[in-house]
């Protein structure tokens, strides 16, 4: 986040979209985050989003079998 200048939280995905883990991050820094196991998707908010929504790990997200395939 060497270049980013707010906070955020991310959520690794797995195939079937269930949120593997989540991260905080912090701005301004070379700091690595992983995902506690592969995962085919990261999904970056503003820190504290997933916190407030109750979204944590298990969680399913749905509609991703329709979202435009990467390019």
């Amino acid at each position: 986040m060497m270049n980013t200048h707010i906070p955020l939280s991310i959520a690794f995905i797995d195939d079937a979209g269930t949120i593997i883990n989540i991260a905080d991050m912090k701005p301004l820094t070379t700091d690595t985050h992983n995902s506690a196991r592969p995962a085919r998707y990261a999904l970056e908010m503003n820190q504290g989003w997933f916190r407030k929504r109750g979204i944590r790990s298990g969680a399913k997200i749905e509609g991703l079998d329709r979202a435009p395939a990467a390019r």
